[in-house]
């Protein structure tokens, strides 16, 4: 018995060894897949390319962010395909959508505007799909810790313009690098992930937390791991994150520095060196005794848990069930629930998500606050260069991942804090002056909107239900292609309204338009945009506090009902 004990023993050590692998190598896909966010950084070139208006340059970042919509057919390919060729067919189509877009950049090939538009849709769709495999590896490596997996993996997304800008200034100054990229280092991160994720252990769960649709969830696991582990491995993941925080914070403070060949190269080297350091076996870390830990953290499991006696048991079953319907709610089949949540973890359909007022507070401050950042980082390298800045400001665009939001207090609260300044930040920009305000107020909102992308997952799973992620967040995400239309729309209409028609040949100014396109410089160019932003965030940062306070009572009831039931 002692030999089968000691066998089972180094499997369980062995599978636990390899679900932190898998781990990192999901940290990595996600670290260098971010190529949304350095469009701003060849998007001059691109729109002087083209000889297209600041509108129709709009449309194409409003194309990659269209392909957020497009999510779904990643886990529609899950259902027929296995993860590892998913990967790679989201690598290939990255490959070809930002590949294509380099030869046309570079002057090999010739497109029309349309074949353009639909590339930078193909490299959006690509990004769900990178999303959606990483999704799924946390899913099913951590059961129980999911939640904190999904945002600590999420954040490093965040890091790739200032990866990527660093990457290009060690190499070349060459804005066009940046495509040739976006399409080479993801297929490379897949490459480089695609050993462990073969050998990653049995899946385990029965969540689709991602998204996009994952396929059909397995029965659910007839145990989960031992309290103490999971209890471990929650101390693991706090690591983890102020690991995440210090390598945001590195690429925030010293990227501004890599302006030589020499120092890129270094402070290239320091990063990845930051990126590899989770590698190293988590065993120091996993015998950290968290009893007088301050920190409590949400995860799905004790949603899944507490879900029953907080809701209470439906007859003759023994789950648990929707709260019973207030009587005057029974024929108002199309009126808003304004009741606030029962608890966390409460399943909603897409009928019923839709007729809820707090899902429609989280809509609104989604919209108004992490897609208005979103839109910015899509217009930052314009915003530069009107005032006749380096396009290397899009490497402080999120650079600094939210690892305070994994600590327990109401998610919907950390949403709140992380939309506080973004208001301020916009009315600053608009009448601030000198090149640190543009250089300090791009980090303020990439930290904002970073907080809020990283957590949104994990939010909509505890508000309205872990089996029902797939679908909600995906109705959630609507806003964001929504969003950068009409806000980029506005930001293109101002800048063309407050720019000058070039001559036919005339050399373009700045490196801006050229050949007849309209050229603007100067702040006029955003300011009236940065206080229409500016307002909108502070829609945003009303409807994050209305949503914190209506939900609140529910995170508070569930941290008393989870501390009565694991002391």
């Amino acid at each position: 018995m002692a030999v089968i004990g000691s066998i089972v023993t180094r499997r369980v050590e062995a599978a636990e060894a390899r679900k932190w692998v898998v781990l990192v190598a999901t940290i990595w896909i996600q670290a260098f897949t971010g190529t949304n966010f350095d469009f701003s950084a060849y998007s001059s070139q691109l729109k002087s390319v083209l000889g297209i208006s600041q509108v129709q340059l709009n449309y194409l970042a409003v194309a990659s962010d269209l392909g957020k919509a497009l999510g779904w057919s990643s886990g529609l390919a899950l259902l027929f395909l296995p993860l590892p060729l998913v990967l790679f067919a989201a690598a290939g189509m990255g490959l070809a959508g930002y590949g294509l877009q380099w030869l046309v950049i570079t002057g090999r090939i010739s497109l029309s505007y349309i074949s353009v538009f639909s590339l930078c849709l193909l490299a959006g769709c690509s990004i769900c799909w990178f999303n959606t495999v990483c999704f799924i590896l946390c899913i099913r490596n951590f059961s129980v810790n999911r939640s904190l997996a999904l945002s600590l993996t999420i954040s490093f997304n965040g890091l790739s313009a200032a990866l990527y800008t660093l990457v290009v200034t060690a190499v070349s100054s060459s804005e066009s690098l940046y495509l040739l990229l976006n399409a080479v280092l993801p297929l490379a991160a897949s490459a480089a992930a695609l050993a462990p994720i073969l050998c990653q252990p049995p899946s385990s769960s029965s969540s689709s937390s991602s998204s996009s649709p994952p396929p059909p969830p397995p029965p659910p696991p007839s145990h989960s791991p031992p309290p103490e582990r999971t209890r471990q491995d929650s101390h693991v993941f706090l690591l983890l994150n102020a690991l995440a925080f210090l390598t945001g914070l590195y690429l925030l403070l010293l990227t501004s520095f890599s302006s030589g060949t020499g120092t890129a190269r270094c402070l290239l080297a320091g990063a990845l060196a930051l990126l590899a350091l989770p590698s190293s076996p988590p065993g120091p870390f996993s015998r950290l005794d968290g009893g007088g830990s301050g920190f409590n953290l949400v995860d799905i499991d004790d949603l899944e848990q507490l879900h029953k006696p907080l809701l209470g048991a439906t007859p003759g079953n023994g789950h648990a069930g929707p709260p019973p319907a207030k009587s005057g709610d029974s024929g108002a089949c199309c009126s808003l629930g304004t009741e606030s949540l029962v608890a966390l973890g409460e399943e909603h359909g897409a009928w019923r998500l839709v007729r809820r007022v707090d899902f429609w507070l989280y809509y609104i401050s989604y919209f108004c606050g992490a897609t208005v950042g979103l839109v910015y980082s899509n217009n930052i390298g314009q915003i530069a260069q009107s005032l006749s800045m380096g396009s290397d400001t899009t490497s402080w665009w999120a650079s600094t991942p939210p690892a305070l939001s994994s600590v327990y207090f109401a998610r919907t609260g950390w949403l709140a804090l992380a939309a506080a300044p973004a208001p301020a930040t916009f009315f600053l920009l608009a009448w601030g002056t000198g090149d640190g305000v543009l250089l300090a107020g791009t980090a303020v909102v990439g930290l904002s909107s970073g907080f809020f992308f990283a957590a949104a997952v994990s939010v909509t799973s505890e508000l309205f239900g872990p089996a029902s992620i797939g679908v909600n967040h995906n109705i959630l995400i609507t806003n964001i292609p929504l969003g950068s239309l009409l806000y980029g729309l506005l930001a293109a209409l101002v800048y063309d309204a407050n720019g000058l028609v070039t001559g036919a040949g005339e050399v373009a100014v700045a490196g801006l338009g050229g050949d007849g396109a309209i050229v603007c410089m100067g702040r006029r160019c955003y300011a009236a945009t940065f206080i229409w932003w500016g307002c909108i965030s502070a829609v945003g940062l009303a409807s994050s506090v209305a949503l914190f306070l209506r939900t609140k009572p529910a995170y508070d009831r569930f941290e008393r009902n989870r501390a009565a039931l694991f002391p």
